[in-house]
């Protein structure tokens, strides 16, 4: 499988995001999932190889698995035959979706948080709080929330989001479509969270984004994968400490080891990645398809 960094069509006009190329072909999008990876919010130098066609492939899997609870959604087909002719090539196969474009898209990240790690372990050890949502007290790192929350961020085009409360959510969309979207988050969440344990993995957080076709709202971009959640393996859980992770935390620890040593500040360009760490990564990413999946990948 080859690597694929960019793709280029000039026939249509494209948006590039952090790993995505986005094709606008009139009512309907072309979206490509490259292998570029992001952290920080800044996008690496380095790919890491397959990345692209195993966040396609279990992004379609989940909306199929949880089609009760993933409905209604942006994706018309992975079929490169379905697409335009300048799509039909090998660098598109397997890393490409054919989708709905929605009238408008929700400005904002829909983060459900299970367990307590992360930014969100340290803003409690600070406030007790996380994103503002007051916590019982006592709680160790990375144990299971007594229920999940519900934390929204900004989105944003370049640089970091920013978190947010629900409270000025509802402002801006109204009470109607922002209980909505959290409702709709948090239940996806739950029933993501039970099929995954049930194949030794836990979700311990993850974001869903949203748009809206004709006021009527729908699930869009990537599901559930390694770069939109933090997965861990449920055989050596236990609280109190880091777990190990199925995702591109370990992109994230490196880098962030780099910054405390002065190497770096989080700000383009990221330095390069040692080939072992992306090996690494690979593995974990092609580890997760084949956990939940039950199946190889091609």
């Amino acid at each position: 499988m080859s690597v694929v960094v960019q793709t280029n069509v000039s026939q249509y006009q494209c948006k590039r995001g952090k790993v995505r190329d986005v094709y606008d072909i009139g009512d309907k999008l072309i979206i490509v999932a490259t292998d570029r990876l992001s952290a920080f919010d800044v996008v690496l130098s380095d790919p890491i190889p397959a990345k692209g066609s195993i966040l396609t492939k279990l992004t379609r899997m989940w909306l199929s698995r949880l089609s009760e609870f993933t409905s209604p959604n942006h994706f018309i087909s992975s079929d490169l035959k379905d697409m335009p002719a300048p799509f039909q090539t090998p660098d598109f196969e397997g890393r490409t979706m054919l989708c709905w474009k929605a009238d408008k898209v929700v400005p904002y990240e829909c983060i459900v948080r299970g367990y307590i790690t992360g930014s969100g372990w340290q803003d409690y050890q600070k406030t007790g709080s996380v994103c503002g949502i007051s916590l019982p007290t006592g709680l160790a790192n990375c144990a299971k929330l007594p229920q999940p929350i519900f934390t929204p961020s900004t989105k944003a085009e370049s640089g970091h989001d920013v978190n947010v409360s629900f409270e000025q959510m509802k402002e801006q969309l109204g009470s109607d479509v922002a209980l909505a979207l959290m409702d709709w988050s948090l239940t996806l969440y739950e029933k993501a969270h039970e099929y995954a344990l049930s194949r030794g993995i836990i979700i311990a957080d993850t974001k869903f984004e949203f748009g809206m076709i004709g006021g009527d709202l729908l699930l869009i971009d990537e599901v559930l994968t390694p770069d939109s959640s933090r997965f861990w393996p449920a055989e050596s859980y236990t609280t109190g400490k880091s777990q190990p992770s199925l995702d591109k935390q370990g992109v994230r620890d490196y880098l962030q080891s780099l910054c405390d040593a002065g190497k770096w500040d989080k700000q383009p360009p990221a330095p390069s990645l040692p080939l072992g760490l992306i090996d690494a990564t690979r593995n974990k990413y092609l580890r997760i398809y084949r956990l939940l999946n039950g199946e190889g990948l091609q």
